[in-house]
């Protein structure tokens, strides 16, 4: 049997549908989709034929759950960095994105997922929908998640967040402003398409522009979460806890 696609990549008229395709996971970043939706997304905005992406995740349980954790009980200290690095590799492949990227939010988005929906120019999603920084209770810290919604939330919002590890339902997320709609859970994705669409219509240099605006205003903060991403999550992976809490996460299966 062939192997099962980590993304699918659909035209959808003037946009581009992209598909995190892990379902069996919940969508969970690992290495080889981390480097194919990056590949995807610097593909796409060279394309002129593509006027505005949609991102989703498979299936109807999650956007993505986040890091793999499978992934995760096998770094340590030294090799949290290169998976950083990658990580933010994806991010920038968001943030320098010419034309509007939607994110339909299908299922839970959490950690690493949540924060690839908040780097998305707009967000659907449903009820159901629940979105948060868990990663306190996997032994991680919190670093770029806590900067990535700050600007969204506020600080005693994040730090509420960021602390507890818990998730938002759906319609917290609409009351917060971080789904820009909420509808039910049958028509996400033809709505984020529909406003995908709508976007793909605006002139193309302005859109360019605009977005460049956001990008340039916040990069010196987001390379800066980085570097501390960086030593903090080292710290984290030093002392075990991390890759701890995912084999006893196998262990119960």
């Amino acid at each position: 049997m062939s192997r099962p696609q980590n993304l699918v990549m659909e035209r959808r008229g003037a946009a581009a549908l992209v598909i995190l395709n892990r379902p069996d996971v919940r969508n969970a970043l690992n290495y080889d989709l981390i480097s194919e939706t990056e590949e995807a997304l610097h593909g796409l905005n060279k394309n002129d034929d593509c006027r505005a992406i949609v991102l989703t995740g498979s299936g109807e349980q999650a956007f993505c759950a986040g890091m793999d954790l499978d992934l995760v009980r096998n770094l340590d200290a030294d090799t949290s960095t290169d998976w950083l690095v990658r990580l933010k590799g994806l991010y920038e492949a968001i943030r320098w994105l010419k034309k509007p990227i939607v994110a339909a939010v299908n299922g839970a988005a959490a950690g690493a997922g949540y924060q690839l929906a908040l780097l998305s120019d707009l967000r659907v999603g449903h009820a159901k929908a629940s979105m948060g920084q868990p990663e306190i209770n996997v032994g991680l810290a919190s670093v770029l998640g806590a900067h990535i919604m700050e600007p969204f939330l506020g600080h005693a919002r994040t730090v509420e967040l960021t602390l507890s590890g818990r998730l938002m339902d759906g319609k917290e997320c609409y009351h917060l402003g971080l789904y820009n709609y909420l509808v039910d859970a049958e028509e996400v994705l033809d709505k984020a398409l529909a406003v995908a669409k709508a976007l793909a219509e605006k002139p193309p240099n302005a859109m360019r522009l605009s977005k460049e605006r956001f990008r340039i205003a916040g990069q010196a903060g987001f390379d800066n979460a980085f570097k501390v991403a960086e030593r903090l999550q080292r710290e984290a992976f030093y002392s075990g806890e991390p890759q701890s809490v995912a084999a006893k996460f196998f262990e119960k299966k």
